[in-house]
C-alpha cells in the first residue's frame, strides 16, 4: 500500500516539477539604463525546438507609456540550450538599450528568470519577472 501511494505521488508530482522549470511564457525585463523595459515571449526556437528563443512583444517607458515600437517582434534571445533543469547557456541576447549582443545564459527560480550576458570581461545581468 505504501509503495502504491509513493508511486502515485511521484506520477502526479512529475508534471509539477517539469512545470516549475518551464521557462516558456511572457516575461517582463527590469528597467534598463533609461528606465524603459520590454516584455518578452519565450518559447522553443522555430529552427530548433530543443533550444529556447525570445521575442520582444512590448516596449514601455519608465512611466508605462509606449516606448520604441520599432523593436517589437525582434528577437532578443536565441539559441539558448538547456544545460540542466532550470538553466540554459550557450545562447545570445540582444540588449536593445545599447544595441549590443552578448553571449548569454539564463537561470530560472520560480517566477524569476536571471538573464545574463558577457562580451569579453564586460557582463550584465537582469532578473526578469514572469507575467503569466
Amino acid at each position: 500500500m505504501k509503495k502504491m501511494i509513493l508511486a502515485t505521488a511521484l506520477v502526479l508530482g512529475a508534471p509539477l516539477a517539469a512545470q516549475a522549470q518551464d521557462v516558456n511564457g511572457m516575461w517582463q525585463s527590469e528597467p534598463g539604463e533609461t528606465g524603459s523595459y520590454v516584455t518578452v515571449a519565450i518559447d522553443n526556437c522555430a529552427a530548433n525546438a530543443a533550444q529556447t528563443c525570445g521575442t520582444i512583444t512590448g516596449v514601455f517607458e519608465a512611466d508605462g507609456s509606449a516606448g520604441d515600437q520599432t523593436i517589437i517582434g525582434k528577437p532578443i534571445i536565441w539559441d539558448m540550450q538547456p544545460t540542466n533543469p532550470g538553466n540554459w547557456a550557450q545562447g545570445t541576447i540582444w540588449a536593445p538599450d545599447q544595441d549590443k549582443t552578448y553571449d548569454s545564459k539564463m537561470s530560472l527560480s520560480g517566477n524569476t528568470l536571471e538573464v545574463s550576458g558577457c562580451v569579453l570581461f564586460i557582463c550584465r545581468s537582469q532578473n526578469w519577472t514572469r507575467m503569466n
